[in-house]
């Protein structure tokens, strides 16, 4: 069993009371050990938004922020991540000029730093298609990026990347031309061998070598709280579960699951986690 002293932060998780178990989910993570969680807005399809500007991502963003005190309410710690997810281009450019999706999506993210600037989020969200897409949409879905980027610098803020699978090295160079610290830039779905900070699925196998070798890493669920798609990625109560499977096991240490959970995930975001 794992010690009460240690926090258990999910460091990338959806809950969506409209179209997913919403509350339920938050109380799961909960009751399962959960202590603190990264709440992720949601894409503006999951809303049935069709942003024609970036103002009108608004509503999403309100209403992560409205979920991420209802939670609170449940005795939870909350951090929520604002930010474009990078399949917008591929809807978006089904119905607009690539230039015009271009600017909508960059659009968001300014209004997602104009909400970080305030106080009411502590990260940017960000990335490219983790599909295959033609040359001219990755070139585009770059360039958000890079926006996305210079405004974490801009905000010192974190910058969460949702990308392809694999180390994603191309990005550290992104940052470091944005000034952007890479040590403050999250590989969301992560594998070990990205030279960003991975965030690692809960069930995911190479943890405990990470662990022995001391690598700083996060945790997540990436639980999607969508009734079509349940369970998907992992469940809300996955994170705490196998945080308490590992250590119960002896294969990772208390000293370990406070590096996972509180150490860098205090680092890279700026937020103070603690019980």
């Amino acid at each position: 069993m794992r010690s009460k002293s240690v926090p258990i932060t999910d460091d990338h998780i959806h809950i969506d009371p409209v179209n997913g178990n919403g509350l339920k989910a938050a109380m799961e993570f909960q009751r399962a050990g959960g202590s603190h969680l990264f709440l992720v807005s949601k894409p503006s399809s999951s809303f049935g938004i069709y942003p024609r500007s970036g103002k009108e991502f608004a509503p999403v963003f309100d209403a992560t922020l409205r979920v991420a005190e209802q939670i609170r309410d449940l005795g939870l710690v909350v951090f929520p991540i604002l930010g474009i997810h990078p399949a917008e281009i591929t809807r978006l450019s089904e119905v607009m000029p690539l230039s015009e999706t271009i600017a909508v999506m960059k659009g968001g993210l300014d209004l997602a730093a104009l909400y970080i600037r305030e106080g009411k989020a502590c990260a940017l969200k960000s990335g490219r298609p983790h599909y295959e897409v033609v040359p001219e949409i990755l070139t585009a879905a770059n360039d958000v990026l890079m926006h996305a980027l210079s405004l974490g610098t801009e905000c010192d803020c974190a910058v969460q990347i949702h990308a392809e699978s694999g180390p994603c090295a191309d990005i550290l160079d992104m940052a470091n031309k944005t000034g952007m610290s890479p040590s403050r830039v999250v590989k969301h779905y992560a594998t070990p061998d990205t030279p960003l900070v991975p965030s690692m699925i809960a069930t995911d196998h190479a943890i405990t070598m990470m662990c022995r070798e001391r690598m700083r890493f996060t945790m997540e669920s990436d639980y999607m709280d969508e009734k079509t798609r349940p369970g998907a990625v992992s469940g809300p109560k996955s994170v705490p579960k196998y945080t308490r499977h590992l250590l119960g096991a002896g294969l990772i240490t208390e000293e370990d699951a406070h590096r996972i959970h509180t150490d860098t995930p205090m680092r890279v975001y700026g937020v103070d986690i603690s019980l």
